[in-house]
């Protein structure tokens, strides 16, 4: 359960342990909204035809609702003979034993637990109710999942926070970039309307100007169009994913823009997400602050099953102490951040006149 970091796949790994742990035919997994209902329901024992034929997700009502204000489990022979009991769908599966149990985050900092979801079991295998032992067992399960469920949950809020910080990071590119460069575009265009009559020569000038200014700013456009585009990571792999950026760059930049790839596996989400959004990153300061007429990049495997990514430009370079010291961080803290996060190391290597190179190694699985 520990080794995802997807709420929803926590769920389906929680429902599916806990059916097959305690060998009951049907699990389920509900997790609240503050709105009567459920915000996720996970089902396992169910196929997809009997799940879309049962209808829309259960309401908090019944035996459902009262498990979501207990902190300990409910372990019952019949469901039907519970006095809360109030019925199913027609399509439902008929259950009989039942044992539920909340998972329960006990470090919350309220006096009281919060109950992040509920694990629901039916119909022990070869008859007969759960027991004692069931009991203890899907508490110990309760137990890691609370911890999965939590981190899992820290996972995808810190994944928004840093989304958040991407939208602003483009926006402040696109008013840097783009709407100066149009603004000084209008500006030569109307000095140029200005010029034709009284001074053609240099009417032509300005007007040629126009046209440089126009083609970067469409430059500009196209660098933040590829950066907001969804890169196709699960569906295509990282390798094939940072293909297909650096040819949508490379036509769009008058900059050489060349990929490479070497022996490279398939990496855990989380590292193969950090090292795309590092590989971004980088182009975007080697396209964008370097001056560079050939950016390169390479991604390479390691023998520990790991991989190395490699971005060098041959642009004008910088002194990196400078660049601190002077607030301009160029996303490195950022960078740096996303490869301690997946447990892997960055490093920049740049100097005056002498180009950038950002490498960022992660380990293996």
């Amino acid at each position: 359960m520990s080794r995802h970091l997807e709420v929803r796949e926590v769920l389906r790994r929680i429902t599916a342990s806990a059916r097959r742990l305690l060998g009951a035919e049907y699990a389920a997994l509900g997790v609240p909204d503050d709105h009567g209902g459920f915000a996720q329901f996970v089902v396992d024992g169910v196929t997809d035809e009997q799940w879309k034929a049962i209808g829309p997700l259960p309401r908090q009502h019944g035996v459902l609702a009262a498990m979501l204000h207990e902190t300990g489990p409910i372990r019952l022979d019949d469901v039907r003979r519970a006095p809360a009991f109030g019925g199913w769908p027609d399509a439902h599966p008929e259950l009989s034993a039942f044992l539920g149990m909340p998972i329960v985050d006990t470090d919350h900092a309220e006096d009281e637990p919060e109950v992040l979801g509920v694990i629901y079991l039916a119909n022990k295998r070869g008859g007969g109710g759960f027991t004692d032992h069931d009991e203890e067992l899907l508490r110990i399960l309760a137990a890691h999942a609370a911890l999965a469920l939590s981190n899992a949950r820290l996972y995808e809020r810190s994944r928004e926070l840093t989304l958040a910080g991407e939208r602003a990071r483009i926006a402040h590119d696109l008013h840097d970039a783009v709407a100066q460069k149009l603004f000084s575009l209008r500006l030569t265009a109307k000095a140029a309307a200005k010029l034709v009559d009284r001074d053609p020569a240099r009417a032509r000038a300005e007007l040629a100007e126009v046209a440089r200014l126009a083609a970067e700013a469409a430059d500009e456009l196209r660098a933040v169009v590829v950066e907001l585009r969804p890169a196709a990571l699960e569906e295509d792999g990282l390798s094939a994913t940072l293909a297909s950026q650096v040819q949508v760059l490379d036509r769009a930049h008058s900059a050489d823009i060349a990929f490479a790839a070497d022996r490279v596996r398939a990496l855990p989400p989380a590292q193969e997400a950090a090292l795309l959004r590092v590989a971004q990153e980088a182009l975007h300061n080697a396209l964008r602050h370097s001056g560079a007429g050939r950016v390169t990049v390479t991604l390479a495997g390691t023998p520990a099953r790991g991989a190395v990514l490699r971005v060098s430009d041959n642009g004008r370079g910088f002194d990196p102490e400078s660049v601190r010291r002077a607030g301009r961080h160029l996303g490195l803290a950022s960078m740096r951040d996303r490869a301690a996060a997946v447990g892997g190391r960055l490093t920049l290597d740049s100097s005056p006149g002498a180009g950038t190179v950002v490498e960022m190694e992660v380990p293996g699985a």
